[in-house]
């Protein structure tokens, strides 16, 4: 599996046969649009910059609900929560989704405005690999997100949703999250098979395709 970061909440999940796409944005957010065809994508909520499906080629399968899904083995758990701590008033409802591959569990947060309950915990158990929104003001912020990493207690944390030179709009920087951990790797992406995950949480910032 290999996971490269388009930019805000969008990661590109190469497995052996299948493109997945998380959280496509429009062109509006600042980040280059990605160029190749698409199996699937997964939208945790509609917002603009997390629901341009009309700009990706192909076909791709779309999950944007709550539940099981299932596309050429991969499995998708939809996962409902909230984009804000008020249960949807502010900005309605989020899904977190957690997409099995090739023996590993990869947790994508979505725009996730809230600690999490123990109903998401028991439904995310054992994560193999957590993108986490870190930014704040529409998400959750960094100490929130380290709540999360402690909660979930992931092998790999890859933060998401945060300012960056390309970002259109003001968000938190990255920093404000990584500050909180002795060690944190910088890679362009990270390609990792089962049975290859670290033992322990590794903090692991990815570098934007562009």
């Amino acid at each position: 599996m290999k996971i490269s970061w388009l930019g805000h909440a969008s990661f590109l999940i190469e497995t052996s046969d299948q493109i997945i796409i998380t959280d496509p944005f429009n062109e509006e957010v600042g980040y280059p649009i990605y160029e190749g065809e698409v199996d699937c994508v997964t939208v945790s909520h509609d917002h603009w910059d997390h629901n341009a499906v009309h700009l990706l080629k192909g076909k791709p399968q779309v999950i944007k609900t709550a539940g099981e899904h299932e596309v050429n083995k991969i499995k998708f758990q939809g996962i409902k929560s909230y984009h804000d701590p008020e249960e949807g008033k502010l900005r309605g409802e989020n899904i977190i989704f957690k997409i099995s591959a090739e023996g590993i569990d990869v947790v994508h947060l979505g725009d996730l405005g809230h600690l999490l309950t123990d109903e998401h915990l028991d439904l995310l158990a054992n994560v193999d690999i957590l993108l986490i929104p870190v930014g704040g003001t529409f998400t959750v912020d960094a100490e929130e997100a380290l709540t999360i990493v402690k909660q979930l207690n992931p092998k790999i944390v890859i933060p998401m949703h945060f300012s960056t030179p390309h970002l259109s709009f003001d968000l938190a920087p990255v920093e404000d999250f990584t500050k909180f951990f002795d060690i944190v790797t910088k890679k362009p992406y990270l390609e990792i098979k089962e049975g290859n995950l670290a033992g322990e949480n590794k903090i692991l910032v990815l570098d934007y395709l562009s």
